[in-house]
């Protein structure tokens, strides 16, 4: 955009601009690489990188900032509106029946998962969730799916720093345990979890991926304990929820990203 469009804050896009500079080959910039990646002045990327770590977007440490999780805030209403999610109902919806319990999708937001599509089983559950619904990561498999997908420097300071607060008896709330599980979650490409965030719910995870092959969301299937066995999580659950995240991605793949 011109930047004599008398519609258009020209700090807005300055500021936008320094947000974009951040990627996976920096992930963490001094002023002067934002400065020289934007084009900016150094005393403007400068203001710009201080306001992002007032606000909660990013973090400075030995005079190099990084983002943060609440940057992801800022896409949260367009990945809930994407196409993608009308892509992944025909999956969900088969999973679900296949299943004969509730599927859900979900992305990362700080030390909470998201909801983002959800395909609710007939039956009832003690808990209702509904598109928005937030709820901790650590306990739940899609948030340790998530977690587990973040860059290893990121995920220490996530679990050093992170609440993990014991919502059932069986809840992990040791930072080394759960780094132990999340690695595990990573090796093995799911995530299952046993009464952790509401004692008699049972749930199994996968990481649904774009073109890139990032993890953008996890998707879930999710049963009551008095239902299903953890022998039955692992021996039926885990392959179809695997398969149905497999196939989203395969089908978003396409789905453009700007």
């Amino acid at each position: 955009m011109s930047r004599q469009d008398p519609d258009v804050i020209d700090s807005v896009e300055k500021a936008f601009r320094v947000l974009e500079a951040f990627s996976a080959d920096h992930p963490t910039l001094t002023v002067s690489e934002a400065a020289e990646l934007t084009g900016l002045s150094r005393a403007t990327a400068r203001r710009i990188l201080l306001t992002c770590v007032r606000l909660g977007f990013a973090e400075v440490d030995d005079r190099r900032f990084r983002l943060l999780p609440r940057v992801l805030r800022l896409g949260y209403g367009y990945l809930a509106s994407l196409p993608i999610w009308e892509r992944a109902q025909p999956h969900m919806r088969r999973l679900a029946e296949e299943a004969r319990e509730s599927c859900s999708a979900a992305t990362l937001d700080g030390e909470e998962i998201v909801y983002v599509a959800r395909v609710p089983a007939k039956r009832s559950m003690s808990i209702v969730l509904n598109v928005g619904s937030r709820l901790p990561a650590h306990p739940t498999s899609m948030g340790r799916v998530l977690l587990a997908a973040l860059p290893p420097d990121r995920l220490r300071d996530r679990v050093r720093t992170m609440r993990l607060d014991q919502l059932t008896p069986h809840t992990i709330t040791d930072p080394a345990a759960l780094a132990a599980e999340l690695d595990r979650v990573r090796e093995q490409g799911y995530a299952v979890v046993d009464g952790e965030r509401e004692e008699g719910v049972r749930s199994a995870a996968a990481p649904v991926r774009d073109g890139s092959g990032a993890v953008i969301a996890a998707i879930n299937v999710s049963a009551n304990a008095g239902r299903v066995s953890v022998a039955d999580l692992y021996e039926r659950f885990v392959p179809l929820v695997v398969q149905a995240a497999d196939a989203i991605s395969r089908d978003i793949d396409f789905v453009p990203s700007s």
